[in-house]
């Protein structure tokens, strides 16, 4: 299909189930208006980006926090809509239909509902994705299995939130001006385009997490895409909401910057953990004192990661913003109660901790993580919706704190090796074939866990690290590796298995140059 609107945005990937409804000449318009707006910024911003990351790896620039500007000064975000001022769970998952029923039905405070990570960016999930908001916001959203089970939205539903693709990738299947459309105006453009009026007049808002943002200035352009969506659809300034994820380290030293230029449309703050720790390796990945150990020995207790956690909340509630908690992304298991006692325990150590620090709310990836992080935080608000009101002004992060990544006995282990190339290789492969959620290992895992895991291997085989039973991590040991984890996973390969496409995939992102996204090259070999 071929679809032109004035505003000379083209869709020129194939037609599906919703096209007809989602992408409307409309529609279209509207996102290219978007294009013509803020392209040519967010390409600029883009650049800056590289320039800024060479200029850190190279030690031409050091990260520090900002002193004596505005976002300094004495100010607050907006007050928050009665449906986003208690947000003590958040659930999260892909924008496909039965997910989201099991989402907004689970008894969790928000829905993020993801175009981003946890979705594979078919063009098929894409549009369909989008069909599914339209029905969520409007309530008639409804699936039935192929084995005849019904599902449908209960009375009581967790707040929708949205979240778009990240500022540097692209939607191939859109284009303006003959290049491919921003995803990040893209998916945002129609969810406002179809929602924003509706979700108003329905008592809610049109909300959104935004992801991956590295600065002040790209937090900025998001602000002045709100502005614009929101005088030319004729919707309320500061009907929109947006959370912003802390997942990367340059975002981790401006974040109070962040807050501050999109205070009129800022919801909150969220520490991202994964996509967090992928981001030290990046910026820092010829340097070897930021080499990280097995991940399993990378929690939120250890030095560096409690300083971002409780520096995130101080600046949240300082500027009267929500802080809201990383992912606890356990899939409890059916068969195995042993496995699940171990696990539960683990999540409310984690929550627990979380609600000590002052976090207003949290995140979970199953439902059935619903109840143990809500009587966590249940019993921390003590009646309240949110503890804004805990300040921690005993906090004093320091920029040295943020970049100390070491851990005391921290070891890379050839058990950590395989768990990331295994890992690795089974999102991949799922992901390949159009699934982004993929449960592994009773974890319930998306890009992020793949990035971590394809960054380590980078890092580890790039300085010649030594791996407990393995001697010096080189090519040579991860392809043995590589090669004993193939074997196994071809034991189970479904009938329409990528796994030899992910294994390209993945050997390159591995052994050849760095390379800033996995989703980027990936994006290139999906059907």
């Amino acid at each position: 299909m071929t679809a032109t609107a004035s505003s000379d945005l083209r869709v020129v990937g194939p037609r599906t189930d919703d096209s007809r409804r989602v992408l409307t000449p409309e529609a279209l318009a509207f996102v290219g208006r978007l294009h013509a707006e803020f392209a040519d910024r967010r390409r600029e911003l883009l650049a800056r980006r590289r320039e800024r990351s060479s200029a850190v790896l190279e030690g031409r620039e050091t990260l520090t926090f900002a002193e004596g500007g505005p976002a300094q000064g004495d100010w607050r975000v907006a007050a928050a809509p009665k449906d986003l001022n208690d947000r003590r769970v958040e659930i999260t998952g892909p924008a496909e239909k039965k997910m989201m029923i099991n989402a907004l039905n689970s008894g969790a405070s928000v829905f993020m509902a993801d175009l981003e990570d946890a979705l594979s960016p078919t063009w098929s999930n894409v549009v369909d994705g989008q069909a599914a908001l339209m029905d969520a916001v409007r309530r008639v959203l409804a699936f039935t299995s192929p084995e005849g089970k019904r599902y449908q939205l209960n009375e009581q539903l967790a707040t929708l939130v949205v979240r778009p693709r990240g500022w540097h990738l692209d939607e191939a299947h859109a284009q303006v001006g003959g290049r491919s459309a921003s995803a990040s105006l893209f998916d945002f453009g129609l969810y406002f385009f179809h929602n924003a009026r509706e979700a108003l007049d329905r008592g809610t808002g049109p909300y959104f997490y935004l992801p991956k943002i590295e600065s002040h200035l790209e937090a900025r352009l998001w602000n002045d895409v709100f502005n614009f969506s929101q005088d030319l659809l004729g919707v309320p300034r500061g009907s929109v909401r947006a959370t912003m994820l802390i997942e990367t380290i340059y975002a981790a030293f401006e974040m109070e910057e962040m807050l501050y230029e999109l205070r009129d449309h800022a919801a909150g703050l969220n520490a991202g953990r994964w996509d967090y720790l992928f981001s030290i390796i990046k910026a820092f990945r010829s340097r070897r004192e930021f080499v990280l150990p097995d991940r399993a020995q990378v929690t939120m207790a250890t030095p560096f990661m409690r300083a971002y956690a409780q520096r995130l909340v101080q600046i949240c509630h300082r500027h009267g913003a929500h802080a809201i908690g990383g992912m606890a992304a356990f899939i409890p298991s059916r068969r195995d109660p042993d496995v699940n006692a171990k696990a539960m325990a683990k999540v409310r150590e984690d929550k627990e901790r979380e609600s000590g620090d002052g976090f207003d709310g949290t995140w979970v990836a199953h439902p059935d993580l619903v109840p143990v992080a809500r009587e966590v935080f249940d019993r921390a608000l003590a009646g309240k919706p949110n503890q804004k009101s805990k300040l921690r002004q005993d906090v004093a992060v320091t920029s040295r704190e943020l970049l100390d990544v070491r851990i005391e006995g921290g070891r890379i282990t050839e058990i950590g090796v395989r768990t990331n190339v295994d890992v690795a290789l089974q999102y991949l492969d799922a992901w390949l074939r159009g699934t982004g959620a993929v449960a592994i290992h009773n974890l319930m895992e998306d890009a992020a866990t793949a990035e971590i895991s394809r960054s380590q291997l980078w890092q580890w085989i790039t300085h010649r690290v030594d791996v407990d039973g393995s001697g010096t991590m080189g090519a040579d040991v991860y392809a043995r590796i590589r090669d004993e984890v193939v074997a196994e996973l071809r034991k189970a390969a479904p009938a329409d298995s990528r796994l030899d496409d992910a294994v390209a995939l993945l050997d390159g992102l591995v052994l050849g140059e760095w390379n800033e996204f996995l989703t980027v090259p990936g994006y290139k070999l999906l059907p």
